[in-house]
Parts: structure tokens; sequence; C-alpha cells
């Protein structure tokens, strides 16, 4: 369900439903290290340059986080439903969790702990590969929801700022948009929003 380059360009870790992360050399095109996570894992992310550390999000309603150095987790984060996506800020300090218990969850990775919890009465999570995304300033989230709706929340205020209908938005994929704007945007042509903040 998961894949992400492990600090070169030559390694990748993987996460399925087969409750594994495996790690991949791309040069010899072969599986080189198994870890057991026990459930399905939907996401994940690196969380250093190096990637040495990965946090991977499960059906088991867990968030754990890796030394690839080492064969168990290290620990984890309990949450209320499955997890179905996960998003590091630019500065690796927060963690956002879109959960199956129609939240969104905002972690401090300094604390691991939860520092914002994201949700409202309308807003339901719409499939386990649902995804949230940072803007790229780490001011704003999106995500996308049963609706078809996309909803944008305020991380540092918890402020919902909009809920945009146009589209069916089930998913929200993050893109790399420049720093220069605070405003959401939506390109008339092609009928794509544009989060930036």
């Amino acid at each position: 369900m998961a894949a992400k380059f492990l600090g070169e360009p030559s390694k990748v870790i993987t996460g399925s439903h087969d409750r594994t992360l495996k790690i991949w050399d791309l040069r010899s095109r072969m599986c080189t290290e198994t870890k057991f996570a026990g459930s399905s894992c939907n996401d994940l992310v690196t969380s250093d340059g190096a990637g040495s550390t990965i946090i991977s999000g499960h059906f088991d309603k867990r968030i754990r986080f890796w030394d690839i150095r080492t064969e168990m987790s290290a620990n984890h984060i309990m949450l209320q439903g499955k997890v179905t996506s996960l998003d590091l800020s630019r500065d690796s300090n927060y963690l956002l969790a879109c959960v199956r218990d129609d939240t969104i969850q905002l972690i401090d990775l300094r604390m691991n702990t939860i520092v914002r919890s994201f949700s409202h009465d309308s807003f339901k999570v719409g499939c386990d590969w649902s995804r949230a995304a940072f803007g790229p300033g780490g001011r704003l989230l999106a995500v996308g929801a049963a609706d078809g709706a996309a909803y944008v929340w305020n991380t540092h205020s918890g402020k919902l700022e909009a809920v945009l209908k146009d589209h069916s938005f089930k998913n929200v994929n993050p893109t790399n948009i420049p720093d220069t704007s605070e405003r959401l945007g939506k390109t008339p042509k092609i009928q794509t929003y544009y989060l930036k903040g």
C-alpha cells in the first residue's frame, strides 16, 4: 500500500497488507530486510534525511516508529481507528494522521503526543486509503471526505477554513507548491485546487 525512498535512490521501504515492512535494494532488485509489523500497513513516512527512522500507520489503530537498524518497532501511538494515511511536516516535527474514526490527528514527534484533533460533524473519512496532507507551509491541511468534498483546516488554530464541494475529492494528494502564498486557490482550466499554506 505504501513505498518511500530511504535517503538514497537505490533503497526503498514498502508497507503492505501482508503485515510487513520490507526494505528493497533497487540495484539488486532484492528484498534485503523484512520487519514484521503484525498489522496491514496503509502508509509510511521517513522522518530523517538518512532514512533511518520510519513511521508507519496500520489497520490495528497504531502508528509505529522504527529504527531500520533494529528488527522491532521502537514504540507506538495508539489511536481510535484505522490509520489511513500519514504526512510529515517539512520540518519533520509534526505528523498528520488520517484516522477512520473520522478525525485527523496532529502529532508532535518531539514529544510523541497528539497536540490537536481535527473533526467536523459533516466530515467522514471515505475509505481505508483516504489521504490527508499538509499545505507546503504547514499552516493548512486538506483531506478528501466520503461526501466528495475536500475539508481544509488551519493547523495552528484548529479552525475549519473551507469545505470545497465542486468535485469529488476522496483523496487529496500532496503537491510541491512554492511557499510564497498563504491562500487557497483554484486553477479554472483544469479544475484543480491547490493548497497554499
